[in-house]
């Protein structure tokens, strides 16, 4: 099986201009992640690092869980982090719940700046208007599927999808609008209704 970048082979190969696209589009959001990062003197880590803080939960917002999250050493997390703090963006504090356990806190200055930098990607969101709400959900269910078959053979470490939790029933109810059903919750799933980071989720065994 020759490279899926190999453009005389490309041509017949589904799968490598899957590939090839997704590659295409990582690049796109390294740019522009890249770009916004650079305006305001942060690196593209640190600048993921306060978009994350500001949308998740504070047991999430430990130095351990932004390397699991990100595929990056503790060390270097705690670099990114020290930065943030010498900028005044980022406060260490302990967590209420354990004492022992050191958690992140967005700055009022980190917030505003992290709220501002969350809009980086809205300009891909805009382009996805100009399709049908059909095609752009079979689009998130292919991509739902696709991650969640990555993160099941461990090139993801992360996906707190619907389809890697250990609550999501697929297809009990055949022939519904909702065949899918969130046992946490007790409400059927549509289509449109799975999510790509459940802030529920709990990893399937298996």
């Amino acid at each position: 099986m020759g490279s899926v970048f190999d453009l005389s082979a490309q041509h017949d190969d589904v799968d490598a201009k899957i590939v090839a696209a997704l590659e295409r589009l990582s690049q796109v959001f390294r740019v522009r992640l890249r770009d916004e990062a650079w305006e305001r003197d942060l690196s593209p880590t640190q600048t993921q690092f306060l978009i994350y803080l500001l949308y998740h939960n504070v047991e999430l917002r430990r130095v351990s869980r932004l390397a699991t999250e990100f595929d990056l050493t503790r060390a270097t997390v705690s670099d990114a982090v020290a930065s943030l703090e010498t900028k005044g963006l980022v406060k260490r504090e302990q967590w209420p719940e354990d004492r022992r356990v050191v958690t992140l806190r967005l700055t009022p200055d980190g917030e505003k700046l992290a709220t501002t930098l969350s809009e980086w990607a809205d300009p891909v969101r805009e382009h996805l208007e100009r399709f049908s709400p059909q095609e752009r959900e079979a689009v998130m269910r292919f991509l739902i599927g696709l991650i969640g078959s990555l993160q099941r053979s461990g090139l993801i470490t992360v996906a707190r999808m619907c389809v890697t939790c250990s609550f999501f029933l697929q297809d009990i109810h055949p022939g519904e609008p909702s065949p899918h059903h969130c046992g946490l919750l007790d409400v059927p799933l549509g289509g449109a209704d799975l999510r790509v980071d459940c802030p529920e989720h709990e990893p399937a065994v298996g």
